[in-house]
């Protein structure tokens, strides 16, 4: 996390915000693993109690596709009021960490959320059990959400999503054939007479808070949208996000089956394997093209964060997962 945010200034401010509501800041510190937001802990006193919150403002750069952090705390808010078990949205502020860069205070849930131990860690295998069903049952919630927000509805979420990935590509100053190979592929075989739900646009290992509990939350809404629920079904399974537990196609913690049956039967809708299989390949051309972008935004100076272009190493894994689909023919 770059020096700046470190800095009395920065303390200042969140000072200042926090006085607004009658609390006191006691305590601030950089969470490391946002690659497209800023994310801190913020130890605080209110109404004479100790109180643990989170907050997430704006970086100075993100990926397309990410949402503000104002339209971010209205999803969250409908999303809370669905029944979706995520940290409560509190305390929205324009211009908080730096002028024009929006930010918000979130209520602080305890876990675990690093995608290697997630998947590993002895003493969260009961919890490994549970997630099929809790994460059907979260991601029926999302879908069911009725609730007016600030994004277009698109006539074909998946002719969308195709677009935006051209666009990115367009961005990135190299030829990427396998890429386009994959995108052509994907053009030609497009889903038809989709349905548009809200979409999560990140649902996957790596976001969700477990404990030896259980689920405990859905965190980071920065890619939510009006698109195809079939699209946060089959982000789950990208190959990347399975953290080397390949044999587990759900996050790298499930197989297939419970996790498809259990959203059937909380959503009542019937999961189509050819469209998970079309978005699993999007998906990581999605990634692929993502890993890529995350280059540029260190290469073109707009973000000084190594992280960033250790990410775009990646891209290759993920042009090799979809082609390696494509001459599959189906989801395994």
């Amino acid at each position: 996390m770059p020096e700046r945010y470190v800095r009395a200034p920065m303390e200042d401010r969140i000072r200042a915000a926090l006085a607004s509501h009658g609390a006191e800041l006691k305590q601030v510190k950089p969470l490391h693993g946002g690659a497209c937001q800023e994310n801190f802990r913020v130890d605080i006193e209110l109404e004479g109690k100790p109180l643990r919150l989170a907050l997430r403002s704006d970086a100075p750069s993100s990926l397309p596709g990410s949402i503000r952090r104002r339209e971010e705390f209205q999803v969250i808010e409908a999303a809370v009021r669905a029944g979706v078990k995520t940290p409560a949205a509190r305390w929205l502020h324009d211009s908080l960490l730096r002028d024009g860069a929006s930010a918000y205070f979130l209520d602080w849930v305890p876990g675990e959320a690093i995608g290697r131990r997630v998947v590993r860690n002895p003493e969260l295998e009961a919890a490994r059990q549970q997630l099929p069903e809790s994460l059907a049952q979260t991601l029926a919630r999302i879908h069911s959400v009725k609730d007016a927000l600030p994004f277009p509805k698109p006539q074909s979420p998946s002719l969308a999503a195709l677009e935006q990935l051209r666009t990115m590509l367009d961005g990135i100053p190299a030829p990427y054939p396998a890429i386009e190979y994959a995108i052509a592929w994907l053009q030609a075989h497009a889903p038809t007479n989709e349905e548009v739900v809200l979409v999560h646009g990140d649902f996957r290992t790596g976001n969700f808070m477990v404990t030896p509990e259980g689920f405990a939350a859905l965190l980071d809404w920065e890619f939510a949208h009006l698109g195809s629920p079939y699209e946060d079904l089959a982000w789950v399974s990208v190959r990347d996000w399975r953290f080397n537990r390949l044999d587990q196609p759900v996050g790298g913690f499930a197989k297939r089956a419970p996790f498809y049956a259990a959203y059937e039967r909380t959503s009542g809708r019937t999961v189509d394997l050819a469209q998970i299989f079309w978005w699993e390949i999007c998906g990581n051309v999605r990634w692929a093209v993502g890993s890529l972008y995350q280059g540029e935004r260190y290469l073109s100076g707009q973000q000084q964060d190594l992280e960033l272009i250790a990410i775009a190493r990646r891209s290759v894994e993920m042009e090799f997962e979809a082609l390696r689909l494509i001459q599959r023919g189906r989801v395994e």
